[in-house]
């Protein structure tokens, strides 16, 4: 017999499939298509084990690969906003703190609490695990307009010092993967991904 346990976990794990087809404004390679939202979070989690090293003393690694792999599950049902839509982002943190609450209250309590919790931390912004989540985050886009050449934000017209305003932070966390940013940075801006600007 199936414990309800292991049906509320089996329909949470179906309901978050639904991340495969929330698309961002990222590429992939090839340009064929956007990168989904069930990409991204993988992508920073291999990040987080992979960077571990730049992450400050003490740093709960395992920690920052949850909360990257659930930070945009809420997207399931308030979709993906983009970073430079500041309208769009301020109206939309209240919808994804309720996507957050419904989505987790599948799970049996003792996960449903961890997930709530894991997601707010990193919402906060508070604890250097959450802060280096956050780094990994911001690092990935700006890696992967320039990995994939991606004509998709090209179209976005964005210039150099929209992506630094933006991005500027991660040299509180890391100089670095800030160096390694602005190289990125500045390789897009020749590729005529941004502005010069």
């Amino acid at each position: 017999m199936i414990r309800d346990k292991l049906r509320a976990q089996m329909d949470f794990l179906n309901e978050i499939e639904k991340l495969k087809v929330v698309y961002r404004q990222n590429g992939t390679i090839g340009g064929t298509r956007r990168e989904n939202s069930a990409e991204h979070s993988w992508h920073v989690a291999l990040m987080a084990l992979t960077l571990q090293e730049y992450a400050p003393a003490g740093t709960d690694i395992a920690k920052v690969m949850k909360m990257l792999l659930i930070h945009d599950l809420v997207e399931i049902y308030t979709g993906d906003t983009f970073l430079y839509d500041e309208k769009g982002r301020e109206k939309v943190k209240e919808p994804e703190k309720k996507a957050a609450e419904k989505l987790f209250a599948m799970l049996p309590e003792e996960q449903e609490e961890e997930f709530n919790r894991l997601w707010n931390e990193f919402e906060d912004r508070q604890t250097q695990e959450a802060r280096f989540a956050l780094v990994l985050d911001n690092l990935q886009p700006i890696m992967n307009h320039y990995t994939t050449e991606n004509e998709n934000i090209a179209g976005k017209k964005l210039n150099r010092s929209q992506i630094i305003e933006k991005k500027s932070f991660i040299k509180d966390y890391s100089t670095e993967l800030w160096e390694y940013a602005l190289e990125v940075i500045d390789n897009s801006v020749e590729l005529g991904l941004y502005g010069e600007g």
